[in-house]
């Protein structure tokens, strides 16, 4: 059987999963790539360092965000969302979102760009070379969409 998800079961795989694909476009290319991700209830939050999805995003923050579980050919769910990329700016918001990554995180191996940064005065991860600062984002979502196939 192949059906829709209901809003509840969309927010459970996004609840549920940590890894999604953006994607993104500048006005001359598309590009889509895997991050990892949570989902606080309203946005889904992602952090990165400088590269060409972040420089992307800034020109044209409208995005798309998917996610799939897979469980066989015959028993999957799927997951598409739009919405707007924003940058988090307050370091009260950076601390919340990467407070989130921890709690949903902690017992995972997490990206070098989800650690919390070092308490000095430039704030940079204490993993990355020279003075690289993560970038703390979320995408606001405006739309949502699930199928699913189940036997």
């Amino acid at each position: 059987m192949i059906g829709r998800l209901t809003i509840d079961q969309i927010d459970e795989v996004l609840k549920n999963n940590t890894i999604g694909r953006i994607g993104c476009n500048d006005g001359k290319k598309t590009y889509v790539v895997p991050v990892n991700y949570v989902f606080d209830g309203k946005s889904i939050i992602g952090h990165s360092v400088t590269g060409l999805k972040i420089q992307m995003m800034r020109k044209n923050p409208a995005v798309c965000f998917a996610v799939d579980e897979m469980k066989s050919f015959t028993n999957w769910k799927s997951v598409i969302l739009w919405g707007e990329y924003e940058e988090l700016k307050e370091e009260r918001d950076r601390y919340a979102a990467m407070k989130l990554f921890v709690d949903r995180t902690i017992r995972m191996k997490i990206s070098e760009t989800a650690i919390p940064p070092e308490i000095s005065e430039q704030r940079v991860h204490p993993r990355s070379p020279g003075n690289i600062k993560p970038i703390i984002y979320r995408i606001i979502i405006t739309e949502k969409t699930g199928r699913f196939e189940n036997e």
